[in-house]
């Protein structure tokens, strides 16, 4: 008897408080992420990229938080939450594999294994699970849709990181480009100026005039420098 209670979808309230909570914690802190990198002129890039990369992070954390409040919905049996659980993971499914192909047809980024796993292996893993224990939601499955749901919340905080990390050391790399060109610049222009000497004055190895006399003698015939009243 003690074990059937613990089986039930009540018994699962507080951790579906517990995930349902921090998700939506964490799209509030995505929207935030997201203001502020912009304001601050640091993405770049196609609506594909973007969409591939930053925003499933919050439909990852949409869908970890509806399926939480469905699941600690007083229903009076197994069969209304399966139906609602196994349409968001068929919806996830369906989103997992638009995001796939925008990730496959942006050219701003060049995913590596890691990227393939995360933004689209395992979301499609994590909905396929919800889609599976939906169908045939019981007193076992319900460990499917808590691991299930619990994943989708580790995959948004990886990825949503993982953005986070990336955006800021290219920010970083191309910092550092720019003070390496300008040193290069100042380097040149400091050796192109070495190599051509000082520049000589207008009235270089001529001697200032040094009295009267010699400033007046151009006025005077045969340079006496005469000066008449």
């Amino acid at each position: 008897m003690h074990e059937t209670t613990l089986l039930t979808p009540q018994a699962w309230e507080a951790f579906y408080v517990i995930v349902g909570s921090t998700a939506g914690a964490l799209i509030g802190l995505q929207f935030v992420v997201l203001t502020l990198i912009t304001e601050s002129g640091m993405i770049r890039g196609t609506t594909d990229t973007f969409s591939a990369f930053a925003s499933p992070n919050v439909v990852h954390f949409c869908a970890a938080l509806l399926v939480s409040a469905t699941m600690s919905a007083p229903w009076s049996g197994l069969g209304p939450p399966g139906v609602a659980v196994a349409m968001a993971g068929v919806c996830g499914v369906v989103y997992s594999v638009v995001v796939l192909a925008r990730a496959m047809r942006q050219q701003d980024y060049k995913p590596v294994l890691e990227d393939w796993i995360w933004h689209a292996a395992l979301p499609i893993l994590a909905y396929a699970a919800l889609v599976y224990a939906g169908t045939r939601l019981r007193t076992d499955t319900l460990f499917v849709v808590g691991g299930a749901v619990l994943l989708l919340v580790f995959i948004g905080i990886h990825n949503a990181w993982d953005t986070v990390t990336y955006v800021m050391l290219e920010r970083a790399r191309e910092r550092k480009t720019r003070a390496d060109a300008a040193k290069a610049t100042a380097a040149k222009a400091a050796e192109r100026a070495s190599s051509t000497g000082p520049v000589p004055s207008p009235r270089s190895g001529v001697d200032p005039p040094s009295g009267p006399d010699e400033i007046m003698a151009p006025l005077g015939s045969g340079g006496t420098g005469e000066v008449t009243s």
